[in-house]
């Protein structure tokens, strides 16, 4: 195996790592949001990302890059959280093409109740990779990130 072999294996082994990790923190948080608020964790994802915008709303494109979703999944969704009063579509006043998504007040509340469970699911998650040798250099990693202002 030469030098560049050797950088694609660790790069799919890092991979295959960051994906053993993402695996593990969406089962966990998908049983906790699902069994306890009736809510998927990109249902969650959605309700966040609005939560933390300033007048709480979002182009369909921001939205689907925030929740990492195609378009017409996004829109699916979207459709699905609105006709659940969590969120509402608005048209872009300057901008009859655009579309913006706007968190209701039943959706705010929704999320205050939810944040609590996914908070600390994400923290058991967390810790139970930081004890899985194969896992705890990336956990470590996510605990030096600075956090987001």
């Amino acid at each position: 195996m030469g030098i560049a072999d050797d950088a694609v294996e660790i790069r799919a082994q890092g991979w295959r790592t960051l994906a053993a990790l993402h695996g593990l923190i969406e089962t966990s948080l998908e049983r906790a949001l699902h069994s306890g608020h009736d809510l998927s964790v990109v249902e969650y994802t959605v309700l966040d990302a609005l939560s933390r915008q300033d007048g709480w709303h979002m182009r369909m494109s921001q939205l689907a890059r925030a929740a990492a979703l195609s378009g017409s999944a996004t829109t699916r969704l979207v459709t699905r959280l609105e006709q659940r009063g969590l969120l509402t579509r608005i048209l872009c006043a300057d901008d009859r093409r655009g579309i913006y998504t706007e968190l209701t007040p039943a959706g705010s509340e929704l999320l205050a109740q939810t944040r609590p469970t996914h908070d600390r699911v994400l923290a058991d998650a967390l810790a139970r990779a930081e004890a899985t040798p194969e896992l705890a250099p990336l956990v470590d990693a996510l605990h030096r990130l600075p956090a987001a202002r």
